[in-house]
């Protein structure tokens, strides 16, 4: 009987631990914001983060409201572009002000 009680104990033990892990990773999951996720596709053109490497303007360092402001008049055709009109104009409203506050939160490269 002793014995039995010592692997339900082992077994609890182990149960819980798996139980923080995935708490643990849902944590994680939760940190990685829409934002961000958006932004990785900006990624290619822009440079890592944002900061650009080439002739593409850097993001990062903008502010989310002027980000926004941009993102906006590029979806409503108000702004000058060769494709970020097409790119905006498959994002909500809500999903470009994720992503400008995730840029508007990013320094440029050296700062």
């Amino acid at each position: 009987m002793a014995k039995t009680l010592k692997y339900e104990k082992v077994i609890v033990s182990a149960l819980m631990g798996f139980a923080g892990l995935l708490s643990a990773a849902a944590v994680q999951a939760e940190e990685i914001s829409r934002g961000s996720v958006i932004a990785a596709t900006c990624y290619t053109c822009h440079g890592t983060f944002g900061n650009s490497t080439g002739s593409m303007p850097t993001l990062a360092g903008i502010t989310g409201n002027r980000m926004k402001t941009m993102l906006m008049e590029f979806k409503g055709k108000k702004r000058a572009s060769t494709v970020m009109a097409r790119h905006a104009s498959g994002y909500s409203d809500e999903e470009l002000a994720d992503v400008a506050n995730y840029f508007g939160k990013l320094q440029k490269r050296g700062d």
